[in-house]
């Protein structure tokens, strides 16, 4: 046991290029890295713009909930 040598991680990625071929993993390569883009930008984007968070985003305060008549109160409340 104990870590892998240069040759095996060489033996892994041959394997590897045979079953996937080069064309797809450049293709999964891309979109990864398409992917962690987007992802990247999202998060960015999304601290920085000041437009407002669609409504099943935003955050209310308890006064606005208590006026909502479907609203459930999550405190436990004895029965008299």
């Amino acid at each position: 046991m104990g870590s892998f040598s240069i040759w095996h991680w060489l033996i892994v990625l041959l394997v590897v290029v045979l079953i996937f071929g080069t064309k797809k993993l450049k293709n999964m390569g891309s979109d990864l890295g398409a992917a962690v883009k987007g992802f990247k930008d999202g998060v960015k984007g999304g601290a920085e713009s000041g437009e407002p968070l669609p409504p099943s985003q935003q955050v209310t305060s308890s006064s606005a909930k208590a006026n909502d008549a479907n609203t459930v109160d999550v405190e436990a409340k004895n029965k008299v």
